[in-house]
């Protein structure tokens, strides 16, 4: 395990995770570590509260849990809709540019790798910003939700006060009675984020193209995920059946840190800028 500090640590960090990697094409795989330093928490991470997110079963199942979540959503998105990519999502970027990276494939919703000018992403979770209906799986933006369930809840987000927000833009409401649901304006059907809950499948399209990217690279470089949850963690161990160099960078250990040519327990965003630092020198 590397730890990385000072300066001259992360310069020889990065000289040394860039050696393992070799000259690309690097795929990118990233959790919700690369985020926390725009302001947005980790499910996993060391300093992490405990939580209990919500399934897909529940949130189909029972009107109550919906409208609890629309409820803890419609406070939390803003914050994550007014989040900035930081430094390690702008050195994914400048690595994609650079002709390193080929492809990032984020187990993150929030969508700060496209907002940091990554090209090639897999939101292989969903997107916090848009909407479907899972009835006519109509999808609109979250945006013009957020106007309608304003216009339902008239002062609503007003009233709770200091919140603490989750990754997929969930916040922690100590109630949400009285809150009122807006339902698809198309056929009358139910709303659901364009997000996988727990519980809930991958796309395979996005499953099958995140296998071919892998099969297309050089090396793999995890980066802020704990590798806890198997959408992501499989692509870790395709690049291992096919003997790909692999680097993980994130605080804390991994479910797949035996795989592992190289573990980084440091922060992203400084380790991040350090290698493309060196790519790009």
């Amino acid at each position: 395990m590397t730890n990385a500090c000072g300066r001259t640590d992360l310069t020889a960090t990065a000289e040394r995770i860039r050696k393992t990697l070799g000259e690309g094409p690097v795929l990118a795989l990233t959790g919700a570590g690369i985020s926390t330093d725009s302001g947005i928490p980790d499910y996993r991470g060391p300093d992490s509260p405990p939580r209990t997110p919500m399934t897909y079963q529940q949130f189909v199942g029972d009107a109550a849990f919906r409208r609890h979540y629309w409820a803890r959503n419609h406070v939390g998105w803003r914050h994550v809709h007014r989040t900035l990519p930081n430094q390690g999502h702008r050195a994914l970027a400048r690595m994609e540019a650079a002709g390193v990276v080929s492809a990032v494939i984020t187990q993150n919703v929030d969508t700060l790798h496209g907002a940091a000018g990554s090209r090639a992403v897999i939101d292989l979770h969903g997107r916090y910003d848009r909407v479907v209906c899972l009835d006519c799986s109509r999808v609109i933006p979250r945006e013009r939700l957020a106007e309608r369930l304003s216009e339902l809840n008239p002062g609503f987000s007003d009233r709770v006060g200091d919140i603490e927000i989750a990754p997929d833009a969930d916040a922690a409401l100590a109630t949400t009675e009285g809150f009122r649901v807006a339902d698809c304006s198309a056929c009358g059907g139910v709303l659901k984020p364009d997000i996988v809950y727990f519980g809930e499948n991958v796309p395979p399209e996005r499953v099958r193209r995140g296998y071919r990217l892998v099969e297309e690279s050089a090396a793999l470089l995890v980066v802020g995920s704990s590798l806890t949850v198997l959408s992501g963690r499989r692509f870790v161990k395709a690049a291992a059946d096919r003997h790909l160099p692999i680097v993980i960078l994130n605080r804390g250990e991994t479910r797949c840190d035996a795989l592992a040519d190289l573990t980084v327990d440091a922060g992203c965003s400084e380790v991040l800028t350090a290698l493309a630092d060196a790519y790009t020198r």
